[in-house]
């Protein structure tokens, strides 16, 4: 079974567009569980301007499902993420500017950082999973990190999805082969995660559009964590409605 973790950094960014309390990030994230997500993930930024770090503290003992917080290595993460020891932690290489994350690690050249990272938070009980892209390499140098998981960063699958979809329709033997062709790497990104005895997360612009082929393809992910696509979705379908849609594209 493939898990939804859903990431509420949107609700905290509109919620920031106004001071106050409104909506409610802790609600939400409650709803969420309520309504069948089985994760919540946030992804809080040095400049805070969604997520807080104070969010993180105060969603800890409100949370009943798998709490994944994600986000770059720094000083002050690997602080927060110690001190509030959620299931599972998720290391971005982003810089302080980034709109959004836009790449995975480059493990090979980054291999001690993070290896010292993880057996940190492995001293601490937290499951790890590093952020890369589609490259059987990043996944292997990902492995002799000490990962327990990678989540593979789906952005350029989402975008050749939906790119076909545009051109072809979705009801061609083109279009059939053009989601094949985006798809295939990650496939063999999976496969290696698989062999080197990683489980295997992925995010990045999933969303019922492209979803359940990606679960087809792939069915032994474990965990999605979608956050911008299903917000939007939310605004038209309800927030219920929505996890529900997601769900049933994972079954």
């Amino acid at each position: 079974m493939t898990k939804l973790s859903v990431n509420i950094n949107k609700v905290a960014t509109i919620r920031n567009a106004r001071g106050g309390n409104n909506p409610d990030v802790l609600r939400v994230a409650q709803d969420c569980e309520r309504f069948g997500a089985q994760g919540i993930t946030v992804h809080p930024r040095p400049d805070q301007r969604h997520i807080r770090y104070q969010d993180v503290r105060d969603l800890k003992p409100l949370l009943r499902t798998e709490f994944n917080i994600e986000g770059n290595p720094i000083s002050e993460f690997i602080a927060l993420v110690l001190e509030n020891c959620p299931t599972q932690v998720t290391l971005v290489p982003d810089g302080h500017d980034q709109i959004t994350s836009n790449h995975g690690w480059d493990t090979r050249t980054h291999l001690n950082f993070l290896s010292d990272v993880t057996a940190r938070f492995h001293e601490a009980g937290i499951r790890v999973s590093i952020f890369v892209g589609a490259d059987e390499t990043m996944v292997d140098y990902a492995a002799r990190a000490g990962a327990d998981r990678v989540e593979l960063y789906t952005e350029p699958y989402a975008a050749a999805y939906a790119a076909a979809a545009a051109a072809l329709g979705e009801s061609s033997a083109a279009f059939d082969a053009a989601r094949d062709a985006a798809i295939t790497p990650f496939i063999r990104a999976a496969e290696a995660a698989r062999d080197a005895g990683l489980g295997l997360n992925a995010g990045h612009d999933l969303s019922l559009q492209n979803l359940a082929y990606y679960k087809q393809r792939i069915p032994w992910t474990d965990e999605v964590s979608i956050g911008h696509a299903l917000i939007c979705d939310a605004l038209y379908l309800g927030l219920e409605e929505t996890i529900h849609r997601y769900l049933e594209q994972l079954q």
